[in-house]
């Protein structure tokens, strides 16, 4: 019953914690690629962040127009999430390692938006291609940046378009590289 109790508090604790760290993270790359914020979308994003990030942009200003709050944010709540999933566990931990851990599990979260939200874009689009909704015009400018480097390696040939292929081998790559580095 104990081990229960600790993997069902370890479920909720990364529930609650990743589902409000991706939003987060998501309002990052959404203003790092300028996407739309008057998409329903985009606004649900502002409207669940803007209650927490507003007080921290008193005190934490942008850098090069990167929104430092944002990233200091999910950061902090990437650093407690981890804080109580060692502690749930009953795992003692260094402090100055579980700031080096934490780092490494915020940029293996933004790997793997990065690579559901590619994975989502080639099922729409053998789905249902070309037509317009909220959601895939989001994906779209968020997996952009990524993806145009790959179709000038991989341009479509028949028309398929292959790059997503190359993109997923590099974010797979990635994921497996981070945790050598960070764990």
């Amino acid at each position: 019953m104990d081990n229960f109790l600790v993997s069902a508090g370890a479920y909720v604790i990364s529930t609650v914690f990743g589902l409000y760290i991706i939003i987060i993270l998501l309002r990052f790359l959404l203003q790092l690629v300028r996407a739309d914020f008057y998409n329903p979308l985009s606004q649900f994003i502002v409207k669940a962040t803007t209650p927490v990030l507003n007080p921290m942009r008193r005190l934490i200003p942008g850098l090069f127009g990167i929104d430092v709050a944002s990233i200091i944010l999910a950061y902090s709540l990437q650093y407690i999430e981890n804080i109580l999933l060692f502690a749930i566990k009953g795992i003692a931990v260094n402090p100055i390692f579980l700031l080096w851990y934490s780092i490494g599990s915020l940029l293996t979260l933004v790997l793997y938006i990065y690579f559901f939200a590619i994975l989502v874009q080639v099922i729409i689009s053998w789905i249902n291609p070309g037509t317009y909704n909220p959601a895939t015009a989001l994906i779209h400018h968020i997996t952009e940046p990524v993806m145009r480097p790959a179709r000038r390696l991989l341009p479509p040939f028949s028309g398929f378009d292959l790059s997503p292929i190359l993109v997923f081998i590099v974010l797979n790559l990635l994921i497996m590289f981070v945790p050598v580095i960070f764990g």
